[in-house]
């Protein structure tokens, strides 16, 4: 599911997809911060600060790589690239990874990282992660210290995905005695620590003046949410925030058209703008009725209606950016007349429950209409997003339709799982992703490619779009990300002129 995000993710959601306003260093949340400091506006505030147990995008989207770090990092282009390990050696049978880890490195709390803290905080995961995700780490056998410096992680098997997993909020380092209260008081060896939280408002981000490499341009960030799309807007507008940092409603960009204003910035993302149709329960426990909704759904249409035409189709749980992705849009053409010979002249009435989101708000306008043409007729629930979201559709499944934004990178397993909430079983697909964790890089490639095939055949879900990454900003801030490959909204590379 900022990310479900739950990343929203929750196991990869946009949960899009909390404190002081920028300002001068004041505690107020209203202005956008001066003297080189940046206010950047969100939506989808996190419930807490803990993504170890809460689902859910927008936690990693702002702790990850700027407050909690990881002995490897996603770079831009994708590329697997050094952060709190600057080198690691793999063994000829691709189960035992070596770490050699930076020295002096600290936590915000003083304590020194060593190959200590790499040991508690992996064997963590496996047994105190709350989080559907932490499965990702059933390879690991053991992890071990060699000495402060060295850390050795052995793999029951060979896994493609491992070094891969340690990129994502599953590898980031905490301090043996910094996980007292997570919710609240992150400790991490970042180039900023968490300065203040004003829930419902803000959360403000303080350089670390004893962090151990570069320090970041901006004395601090502040992270300023909106509940809605015209008021974060309007906050660009009147000089209230610098950056928004996904814009929620396209066809606004023309307010920002001034070049000599503003700034837009559009690339991709690893969002998959998800139909979840429930596999466990009538009437989407039917293959035929599900493949009769992706034949219902005109996503150009679609695209261009709810989103302006921004974003990409993609028909799988796969983006662009992934090496196995394969152009999947055209498995479902738009067809209304195969849509009602595959439902069988049956008609059904079903629960929308959607997160209050513009972009699943805006979508489901759309699908209802489109449902209602084959004799589906949605009946649309806004729920509050996160929590309610999450306890009724997520948790509990309890629900027909939904839309939600899956934004964790290389998320596709998710539907392995038969108890997330898709409710998708198919041991084949299982088989698959086994085979392709374990395998050759090119064996990787073509099982991942079956593996998407079989979800678009299955028509486990409807994909509607590939969201788009669109930043705008005020035009003297610079370093955004033109693409959004990870949890992470990184602000080490942003500065303002």
């Amino acid at each position: 599911m900022r990310r479900i995000g739950i990343w929203i993710a929750l196991g990869g959601l946009l949960m899009s997809a909390a404190a002081c306003g920028g300002g001068s260093g004041g505690s107020g949340g209203g202005g956008a911060a001066k003297g080189g400091s940046l206010t950047v506006g969100f939506v989808a505030e996190p419930a807490n600060l803990d993504f170890t147990s809460t689902e859910g995008a927008a936690i990693p989207q702002a702790l990850l790589v700027n407050v909690y770090e990881g002995l490897v990092k996603l770079g831009q282009d994708g590329t697997i690239q050094p952060l709190l390990a600057d080198k690691w050696e793999v063994s000829p049978d691709r189960k035992t990874y070596t770490f050699t880890l930076r020295p002096n490195v600290t936590f915000t709390s003083g304590a020194p990282f060593t190959a200590d803290d790499v040991v508690f905080s992996l064997d963590r995961v496996r047994s105190d992660w709350k989080l559907k995700i932490k499965s990702q780490f059933d390879v690991v056998d053991k992890v071990e210290k060699k000495d402060d410096t060295t850390a050795v992680v052995t793999l029951k098997r060979p896994s493609n995905g491992f070094l891969y997993a340690l990129t994502t909020r599953l590898g980031a380092m905490f301090s043996r005695t910094g996980v007292a209260d997570l919710a609240n008081k992150p400790v991490g060896t970042g180039p900023y620590r968490l300065a203040a939280w004003k829930r419902g408002d803000s959360i403000r981000l303080d350089a670390n003046p004893k962090y151990w490499g570069a320090k970041p341009a901006l004395p601090a960030v502040t992270l300023k949410y909106f509940k809605d799309a015209t008021a974060m807007n309007n906050a660009l507008l009147t000089g209230g925030i610098d950056v928004i940092s996904a814009v929620q409603a396209p066809e606004s960009l023309q307010q920002f058209a001034d070049p000599n204003r503003f700034q837009t910035v559009e690339g991709t993302t690893n969002g998959e703008v998800v139909l979840s149709m429930n596999n466990g329960r009538p009437p989407f426990d039917d293959r035929k009725v599900r493949q009769a909704v992706r034949h219902a759904i005109d996503h150009k249409a679609l695209l261009d209606t709810a989103w302006a035409g921004r974003g990409q189709p993609i028909g799988s749980m796969v983006p662009p950016t992934d090496p196995w992705y394969e152009d999947r849009a055209g498995d479902y053409p738009y067809d209304v007349a195969k849509a009602k010979e595959l439902l069988g002249g049956k008609t059904y009435t079903v629960k929308m429950r959607i997160p209050n989101l513009p972009y699943a708000v805006a979508s489901a306008q759309v699908v209802k209409s489109q449902l209602a043409q084959v004799g589906i007729t949605a009946e649309i629930e806004p729920l509050e997003f996160p929590a309610r979201w999450l306890d009724v559709v997520f948790k509990q499944a309890d629900y027909d339709l939904s839309i939600i934004n899956h934004v964790e990178p290389r998320d596709m397993g998710i539907f392995a799982d038969k108890s997330y909430y898709f409710r998708y079983d198919n041991p084949e697909f299982g088989k698959l992703l086994a085979s392709a964790d374990e395998g050759t890089e090119q064996q990787q490639a073509e099982d991942l490619k079956k593996a998407a095939k079989l979800l678009s055949d299955d028509a486990a879900a409807d994909w509607l779009f590939l969201f788009p990454n669109l930043i705008v900003a005020e035009k003297g801030v610079t370093g955004l990300p033109k693409n959004a490959i990870s949890e992470s909204f990184d602000f080490t590379g942003l500065a303002k002129q």
